[in-house]
């Protein structure tokens, strides 16, 4: 079992009780890409993933210097945004680190609160508290520098009835695919340079109040050739969760170094996106030509009764419809979950999406790691950069 600061079961209620969260955070507002190419890789996201038009900001509404499409699926915003010019700092930050997820915006109910609690606590701020206006009200937003140069951005909107934010119009597009079934964001990984987890953990507790309740050393998280070390943040409702990786020594070059030399610094590992069928919506994926980790040995799919024990009897789906399409099974005290990875959204292998669906499980498939670090290392193989 994994090392925790208290078990799943005892709920992070029972952790955070007593305690006063000076940072009550209300969900994911959005999440914000810097991409070379904002319009194809929109076309991307909606063709791959099902994502709908949503709003628009560019030269048509005012915008000089940057252009941003947003999509939306469910509970799920996207902001895909490019530079006009050579000259931007967008431009800048995508030349060093490929495109990638700059802004994580939190939904909080005041912006202006959150920034002063924060800073006063050591975070180094980003964006002063800024109003932002348009004919359907306005918008409060600041934020703070988390690892590397992302950035929490806190978005109070109880005050706007717009589609998105000001300065944004609605993005009306003849072309929208059907949704895949992908419902909200589950949890966001970040990875982070050598020796530095416990200091972003650190961050974490005193700057936004956040708990470690799940840890993972080199000696669970390992293969033959590498190893790491992860620890999972949660804010107080256990609406955010933010697991942090560090590379560890081992034979051969871990996939969060791999990470760190192509994204050259620390960032966004991935996305875990929520699914209530993931059958279906892995189908779907697949069927448009998204591409996800080769599938583990048949010996994997053959032990699962045994790892799954009395969750097998719960359980749905059909053992050869999860192997056909190479989803991973795991258990823990409070039900199962099902998940799959993607290959790299793009040329660098850094940013990746997962897929999961909880049935009751509130863990993060520590029973598949080994299965899923062993895919990752195959690709590295092929790359050149195990």
């Amino acid at each position: 079992m994994a090392k925790q600061v208290s078990s799943v079961n005892y709920g992070l209620e029972k952790i955070f009780e007593g305690a006063e969260d000076f940072l009550p955070l209300l969900g994911t507002d959005y999440v914000e890409f810097y991409v070379g190419n904002a319009k194809q890789s929109a076309h991307f996201f909606k063709t791959a993933f099902g994502f709908q038009s949503y709003a628009y900001r560019g030269l048509e509404t005012g915008s000089k210097d940057q252009v941003s499409y947003v999509l939306k699926q469910d509970k799920i915003r996207l902001v895909l945004t490019t530079p006009l010019n050579s000259k931007s700092p967008v431009n800048d930050h995508i030349v060093k680190h490929g495109d990638g997820v700059k802004v994580i915006a939190l939904w909080v109910d005041d912006a202006r609160s959150a920034f002063e609690e924060t800073t006063k606590r050591g975070a180094k701020p980003y964006m002063e508290p800024k109003v932002e206006k348009d004919e359907k009200g306005e918008v409060v937003r600041s934020a703070i520098y988390t690892y590397g140069e992302t950035v929490h951005m806190f978005v109070e909107r109880k005050n706007y009835t717009g589609t998105f934010l000001p300065g944004f119009r609605k993005w009306e597009s003849d072309y929208n695919p059907e949704p895949t079934g992908l419902k909200y964001i589950d949890h966001m990984v970040g990875n982070v340079g050598w020796g530095q987890m416990n200091t972003w953990v650190k961050w974490y507790e005193d700057v936004m109040g956040f708990v470690n309740f799940l840890s993972f050393d080199d000696k669970q998280i390992h293969t033959e050739y590498s190893a790491l070390m992860s620890k999972v943040m949660s804010n107080g409702n256990g609406r955010i969760k933010f697991p942090i990786n560090e590379p560890a020594e081992g034979i051969k070059k871990s996939q969060i170094e791999e990470y760190l030399d192509f994204y050259e610094g620390a960032g966004v590992q991935h996305l875990a996106l929520a699914t209530d069928d993931i059958i279906h919506t892995i189908s779907e994926l697949k069927a448009r030509g998204v591409e996800f980790l080769p599938p583990p040995p048949q010996a994997y799919y053959d032990d699962i009764p045994r790892r799954l024990g009395s969750h097998m009897e719960m359980m749905k789906e059909d053992l050869k419809e999860l192997q056909k399409l190479s989803i991973l099974v795991d258990a823990d005290e409070e039900g199962y979950l099902l998940q799959i990875f993607t290959k790299p959204l793009q040329d660098r292998p850094t940013l990746f999406f997962e897929i999961i669906q909880r049935m009751g499980a509130r863990g993060f498939g520590a029973g598949n790691f080994k299965a899923l670090f062993e895919s990752i290392e195959r690709e590295q193989a092929q790359r050149g950069t195990l």
